[in-house]
């Protein structure tokens, strides 16, 4: 803990969301240089005293630092920081208000039925199900490394989820949506920012594959929450372009 001393926290206010306050700290330290890249984070019990929260909204926390790429965590190691700022997440130059709205109701939908989905996949799956989750995550990495949006390949690998669903109302659901599911289709090339598209996908990549091992292994709660951060990130990076385009 003598890491730590130097440090400057504030007690967590019970008015606000309180993994959001914590979140927001330890970023201001890891983008202040306060915790270096390369350094580890202290325990869960540890940032519980020091924010005299639950564990529940540390963790919280720390999966919001994951999707902002700051740290990752390693079973019997801890949690690492990777890098000093957040990774650009937001492939997209301009994009008009109308295509914002769509794209932010598409995502309040799915949210809540891809999450939902997750959840009953990690349930219900079989083998070919699996065999299929697989295929599908592998070509959407090959699509990615071969400089594609992968927009048909991020559809897919959330189409095979609904399906290991085994309901089939959610399969006529997700089929309705189509292609318009994923927000990469509703916008223009010339919308896109090449420079960020990369690190972007990363990101999607990385979080499919959170969200597939969590349906292989049978972890309901965990594919559910996998997933919810998934979109829930994408909503906000969207929801936040809405605000600097009204602002």
């Amino acid at each position: 803990m003598e890491q730590t001393q130097a440090w400057t926290v504030q007690r967590i206010s019970m008015q606000e969301s309180l993994s959001r306050q914590i979140a927001q700290q330890l970023e201001a330290l890891i983008t202040q240089g306060k915790i270096a890249v390369g350094d580890k984070l202290p325990t869960e019990s540890q940032l519980c005293e020091m924010f005299g929260v639950s564990r529940t909204a540390v963790r919280e926390a720390i999966a919001h630092l994951k999707s902002m790429g700051l740290v990752e965590t390693r079973r019997g190691i801890g949690t690492r920081v990777l890098r000093s700022a957040p990774e650009s997440a937001f492939p997209v130059r301009r994009i008009s208000a109308t295509t914002v709205e769509d794209i932010l109701h598409v995502l309040e939908l799915r949210i809540t039925l891809d999450a939902q989905a997750a959840a009953l996949a990690a349930e219900r799956h079989t083998a070919a199900d699996i065999e299929a989750l697989e295929a599908a995550h592998a070509e959407f990495l090959a699509a990615c490394e071969a400089g594609s949006q992968a927009r048909h390949e991020d559809y897919v690998f959330h189409r095979a989820i609904v399906e290991a669903t085994h309901n089939p109302f959610f399969a006529s659901l997700y089929e309705q949506l189509n292609e318009g599911a994923i927000p990469r289709t509703k916008l223009l090339a010339v919308e896109l920012d090449p420079a960020t598209v990369t690190y972007y996908l990363e990101r999607v990549a990385h979080e499919h594959a959170e969200i597939l091992e969590a349906v292989i292994l049978g972890q309901s709660d965990v594919a559910r929450d996998a997933m919810h951060r998934h979109l829930k990130r994408a909503y906000e990076n969207y929801a936040a372009y809405q605000d600097r385009s009204e602002a």
